[in-house]
Formats: C-alpha cells, structure tokens, sequence
C-alpha cells in the first residue's frame, strides 16, 4: 500500500474511527484507483493524481458497467484522501474539487408488510434452544429498532436497560442514540439472555449475541440467519438485515410519525437520508388510490 494511502487510512480508522466495513471499503477503492494510475499512465504516487486522471478512471469505470452508486462512493473515497493530504500538506491544490458524481437514480427501499413481519415474529417456527432463541431476537430486535447490522454486532448486555425500557446503540463515528423498547421485545430479550446463561455460564461476559462457538457474531453469520427466515415470509428481492431497517422506518412513517422522530431512531446524519420513507408512504397510498379510486380508472 503506498504511503499516502496508508496514512490515510490510519487517519480515518484510529482518528475519525470509521467502521472496519467503511476503512475496508475505503482502502480498496483507494487502491483500485492507485492501481489504474500504474498501469494506464505508469503514475506510482497518487499524490500527483490530476483532474484528467481521475475523470479518466470515471469513464474507465462507467465503460466497465460499474453502477453510478459504487462510482459516487469510490469518488467519496478519493476526495476525502485528497482533502486529508491538502491538509497534510503534501499537495498544494485539491484536484478533487472539479469532480462531478454521476447521477444515481433514485429507487425506494424494499420493505416487508406489516402482515409479513407479524408472520415472521409470531408463526414462523424457531429452533429450541440456545440458537433458535437467539435468532428469533436478532430479528425481534432489527425489526423494533432499526438498528443496522454492525450496530447489532457491537451491542453488549449492558446496553439494554430493562428498567428504563430502552437500549443504547452505538452508531456511525462512535454516536451513541437511545431507542425505546416494548414490553415484547424486552421480554424476548430476558428470554434469550436466560438462555444464553444456561448456554455459556463461562463464555464471553459482554457481546449480546454469541455464535454457536460462544463468539462474537460476525457480519456473514447475521446476514445469513436474517435471509433464511426473511426467505419464509417475503418475495423481495433483498433480505439482509437492510431489509429490516427499510422496513422499520417504512411503517413508522406509514403510521404518521414525525420524520425528525424517524431520523433520530435510525441514527441519521441528517433529515435528507430519512425523507426517502416518506416516498415509500406516498408510493404506498398512490397503489390504494389507484386501486380504489373510481377516478383512478377512468382513463378516457
């Protein structure tokens, strides 16, 4: 890894103390971009990058049918390299300014019916004991507070307060948010953490959820179980634990909450990212008016 890169990434995980997923996602399109000044202008510094080479790697890119989304997110990438080295000192200039990102179209996040996540918490038949329990609780808990995937990792017990009935996430860039419980879900939680003593008495004294083995879980292993029981109840075509988020803020909306509301349970950064729910909630009534409206149906 060239030196600038490694810097960098040193900067943004010890320092800014992004999530292992995004410094992972970071150093590879970091080092794609490197590897393509090598090969096509022999350039082995990416600190001498300029617009045109960069441009260059768009099209390049584009050509390779790589979608407008990874392209915006590897050019996030390198203009928060070039704006650290700017203000390391080792470039006079940011050539990064002049970027323009492709256009993303936008599409509304896919989400499970209120009837379909009823099935799935209340009929699907779970697995007796340690695993079966804790499965049903991961989706219990996904589903009631739209916590994302790493967010359910890095939980530990002391997280959940059952008195103050509510539990404490850790979010992006280490924010932590409170999100309250129901009566349900925390008596699920009691549930598993009985069985989880019962399970390990010796295993490991803080992570919330364990593996088969007594471990930590690991990203793979949540995605998996969340698929194989979204795969019982749903058609869609995404069933990772996104899907459970969409989901929650999806029917939040659809039964009138404030968007503010919505934006700080979810851990936002700002109110833009939350507004796509209310397009869902919108999409959601444009299907019952088309479908029951008589003016609806009169095309002529």
């Amino acid at each position: 890894m060239q030196k600038e890169i490694a810097s960098f990434i040193k900067y943004i995980q010890y320092e800014k103390r992004y999530s292992p997923h995004t410094v992972n996602a970071y150093q590879k399109d970091l080092e794609s971009f490197s590897a393509y000044l090598e090969e096509t202008y022999e350039l082995s510094l990416i600190e001498k990058a300029e617009f045109f080479h960069m441009r260059s790697w768009i099209i390049h890119l584009m050509e390779d049918g790589i979608a407008a989304q990874s392209i915006k997110r590897k050019l996030a990438s390198l203009k928060a390299l070039f704006k650290f080295l700017l203000r390391e000192g080792a470039i006079e200039t940011n050539p990064t300014t002049k970027l323009i990102s492709p256009k993303v179209s936008k599409r509304l996040p896919e989400y499970m019916e209120e009837k379909q996540v009823e099935n799935l918490l209340e009929n699907i038949g779970f697995p007796e004991g340690y695993i079966g329990m804790r499965d049903k609780t991961i989706l219990e808990l996904l589903y009631a507070t739209g916590m994302r995937r790493a967010e359910l990792i890095g939980l530990e017990i002391r997280d959940v307060d059952f008195v103050g009935k509510k539990i404490t996430i850790l979010g992006k860039r280490n924010k932590e948010r409170l999100v309250p419980l129901t009566d349900f879900t925390l008596g699920l939680l009691k549930d598993y953490l009985d069985e989880r003593e019962k399970e390990f008495p010796t295993g490991d004294l803080y992570s919330l959820f364990l593996t088969q083995a007594g471990k930590p879980l690991y990203p793979k292993l949540v995605y998996n179980v969340v698929k194989k029981y979204l795969s019982l109840v749903t058609t869609t075509d995404k069933k990772g634990p996104h899907t459970l988020r969409h989901t929650f803020a999806t029917h939040l909306s659809n039964r009138g909450a404030d968007l503010n509301a919505i934006k700080e349970l979810l851990g936002h950064a700002n109110l833009s990212a939350t507004q796509i729910y209310v397009h869902n909630s919108i999409e959601r009534l444009r299907k019952v008016y088309e479908q029951a409206h008589p003016k609806a149906k009169d095309k002529e």
